[in-house]
């Protein structure tokens, strides 16, 4: 209720001709109403009914008209509110002494009124510095808030950046360096074949080589498969998926065209990075034997769903994971990544399984060069 009048009050003093015009019409009210009552009670106490018009005045309408509605007042309490012969007649003792009460109890209410209203302005101009301080405030945390994001996708960058350099290096020197080794066990072993014993050790060093070099160029694909860069995203999703369906003996059905086009490589990436994590996390913790990813551009957007038939996320985790929860880290990767890029990460799960939907903008016909590097074939990850 104190606000409401507060904001009333503030309304009518900001407007001068209606701070007069309230103050002249509730002063006619009040005198209507004083004529009417004269006609029972006489003029003796018509004073009395004037007061709440000399009270609304002081109240919302400030000093000025209220000096102007007491004097009109007092001169119609003086003088009565009925017509007669002699319109300014000789005021009598008791007259004079009701005027002179009315004239006292509106200085006070006047007096009340102009200090309610000195209040009324500190409590304004204190509302307005601290919405500026406010507004400064806010604007202070927008710039962090902007900073930070900076931040986030400038270390989303050197991650990125970071695999492929430690890839390319495993490829370069590590893998070169095992298959030369392979090579010269191979030599030896067909020079010592009349040594059985010998044979079998070299043999089984030499399958040893055989599964670290694999081994080696599985980590170096995986941390950033050379097929992203070369041939773009379906290409190296089905060579993931295929990888992946026979380590972890889950089928998974990727629905994707075979002539998807080449999209910028951060949103190739992020895809990659998000069907990654989805098919690490539904092999950890689904317990589904299948999954099936579909990948579908509309005219403005690339659309992923990762879908599983498992077990499903309990809901009380679900909801701390979509709302102001603590998600784990991969989950907290792929929800960055994507808003680096302008998309959205949605997750809904049942007992029936679990979808996670990524939509990504995109521009129409942007053709992507593919990136060169020194062994573009496909079968270093087999």
């Amino acid at each position: 209720m104190m606000g409401s009048d507060t904001s009333l009050s503030a309304r009518i003093s900001r407007s001068n001709l209606l701070r007069y015009c309230l103050a002249i019409g509730s002063l006619i009210v009040a005198a209507g109403l004083c004529s009417i009552v004269t006609l029972w009670i006489g003029d003796r106490f018509a004073y009395v009914f004037l007061l709440p018009a000399v009270a609304f005045t002081a109240w919302y309408c400030g000093i000025g008209p209220s000096i102007i509605v007491v004097l009109l007042a007092s001169f119609g309490a003086a003088y009565g509110f009925r017509p007669s012969l002699h319109p300014f007649p000789i005021p009598r003792v008791a007259d004079l002494i009701g005027v002179v009460s009315f004239l006292l109890a509106s200085t006070l209410i006047l007096l009340m009124g102009e200090w309610r209203h000195r209040q009324n302005s500190a409590l304004w101009k204190a509302q307005d510095d601290l919405e500026l301080k406010v507004r400064e405030r806010t604007a202070d945390l927008d710039e962090v808030n902007r900073n930070l994001r900076d931040l986030s996708a400038r270390l989303m960058q050197l991650q990125d950046d970071e695999r492929r350099r430690i890839a390319r290096e495993l490829h370069d020197s590590v893998g070169q360096t095992l298959a030369a080794l392979s090579m010269n066990l191979a030599t030896v072993r067909s020079d010592i074949e009349q040594l059985a014993r010998t044979a079998v050790a070299l043999t089984d060093s030499e399958c040893l080589v055989r599964d670290m070099v694999t081994e080696v160029r599985t980590i170096s694909h995986l941390l950033h498969p050379p097929l992203l860069d070369e041939l773009g995203l379906a290409s190296a999703l089905r060579w993931y998926v295929d990888g992946f369906s026979q380590r972890s003996k889950i089928k998974v059905d990727l629905d994707m065209s075979e002539d998807f086009r080449r999209l910028p490589s951060e949103q190739e990436t992020a895809i990659f990075r998000v069907a990654q994590e989805c098919l690490t996390n539904i092999h950890r913790h689904s317990e589904s034997p299948m999954a099936k990813i579909r990948v579908r551009e509309r005219v403005d957007e690339v659309v992923v769903e990762i879908e599983d038939k498992g077990k499903g996320i309990p809901p009380r985790k679900l909801q701390e994971m979509t709302s102001a929860g603590t998600p784990g880290v991969g989950l907290r990767g792929m929800q960055e990544r994507i808003r680096q890029l302008g998309g959205s990460l949605e997750i809904s799960s049942d007992s029936g399984g679990t979808i996670v939907t990524v939509c990504l903008p995109v521009e129409k016909h942007v053709e992507i060069e593919p990136i060169q590097t020194e062994d573009p074939s496909p079968q270093a990850a087999a």
